[in-house]
């Protein structure tokens, strides 16, 4: 990262003041991790399209995150004047280029879920 009038800032997540921590966090929501690629796969989507792309997420649940990511510059929110009201939204080329990374981590998980399960069944097994 650059500050605008210096030299790049230097940031250290492992440090419990660092931003970045909170970042990291955001990024670590599975909601927010669903609507990044989801958006990131589908293009711009209403509301009612991601609701309905992302199963068992809440209408509260789905707004914070959306408003989180837009706060954090990974998305936009354009409002169509129409009857009713239009309102779409798509990832920056911020969010874009986190894209990758989540989709990495959402296709390891799917490839990879019935290991931890036998992993979780095995640790859980009373008195081996």
């Amino acid at each position: 990262m650059t500050a605008v009038d210096g030299p790049p800032t230097r940031f250290n997540a492992f440090a419990v003041s660092c931003p970045s921590r909170r970042l990291l966090d955001t990024i670590g929501d599975k909601w927010v991790s669903l609507v990044v690629v989801a958006l990131g796969l589908g293009g711009r989507m209403r509301f009612s399209e991601l609701s309905a792309r992302i199963d068992g997420v809440s209408q509260k649940m789905l707004t914070q995150t959306l408003r989180g990511l837009e706060r954090d510059g990974l998305l936009t929110r354009t409002v169509t004047a129409s009857v009713p009201v239009r309102v779409d939204y798509e990832l920056t080329p911020l969010g874009l280029s986190l894209l990758e990374p989540i989709r990495h981590l959402k296709e390891w998980a799917e490839e990879h879920m019935s290991e931890v399960d036998r992993a979780r069944e095995e640790y859980d097994r009373p008195g081996d």
